[in-house]
């Protein structure tokens, strides 16, 4: 679907390694960076901001959230993995609006992936963004193969997949998981 990736502006680098001021479909700056440490307080209030379904989705069952979770998600390895939060800036200070994230696998060829975007945000291009960016930092670092366990009532989560030429498995004993799975 090629007419997708015309829906959004061009990234354009702002001089900061890996961060992009970019426009959502309907004109709305956002600004994709890496997630940081001191990032926690705005990881949290971004988590708790979700719908019980948008949870759900992303962590594929309703989980609480702690102070130890938070840091998991906030202190990647850049060895190991990549964490990128879309950021709205206010006059009152930032708000986390969207996140992706790839963790590799012990192979060092395949990476887990995941991308949210709050509920407000929803529908407005931002999923595609940061999974585009995701996708090219993985080919960048030479990972052969991306792939997401989602829920198979994640329809936004398919057809972003659909969108990138992700594969669609459904796996026989876990019916109500599939896995999206793309070659790099």
């Amino acid at each position: 679907m090629a007419s997708k990736s015309n829906e959004v502006a061009v990234d354009v680098a702002d001089g900061r390694s890996g961060s992009w001021h970019e426009k959502l479909r309907d004109g709305t700056p956002v600004l994709i960076r890496p997630i940081r440490s001191e990032d926690a307080d705005l990881e949290r209030r971004f988590i708790d901001s979700l719908s019980a379904k948008s949870v759900e989705f992303r962590f594929l069952g309703q989980v609480k959230v702690s102070d130890d979770m938070v840091r998991r998600l906030t202190h990647v390895d850049p060895q190991t993995g990549v964490a990128l939060v879309a950021v709205f800036q206010e006059p009152a200070g930032d708000r986390e609006i969207g996140v992706g994230r790839f963790h590799l696998d012990g192979d060092r060829a395949t990476c887990e992936c995941a991308v949210v975007v709050s509920d407000q945000w929803q529908g407005r291009g931002l999923g595609y963004l940061l999974m585009r960016h995701l996708i090219d930092i993985a080919r960048e670092r030479g990972i052969r193969r991306m792939y997401s366990i989602d829920a198979a009532e994640n329809r936004n989560m398919q057809e972003l997949a659909a969108t990138f030429g992700f594969e669609r498995v459904v796996q026989p004993d876990y019916p109500r998981e599939v896995i999206h799975s793309l070659r790099l």
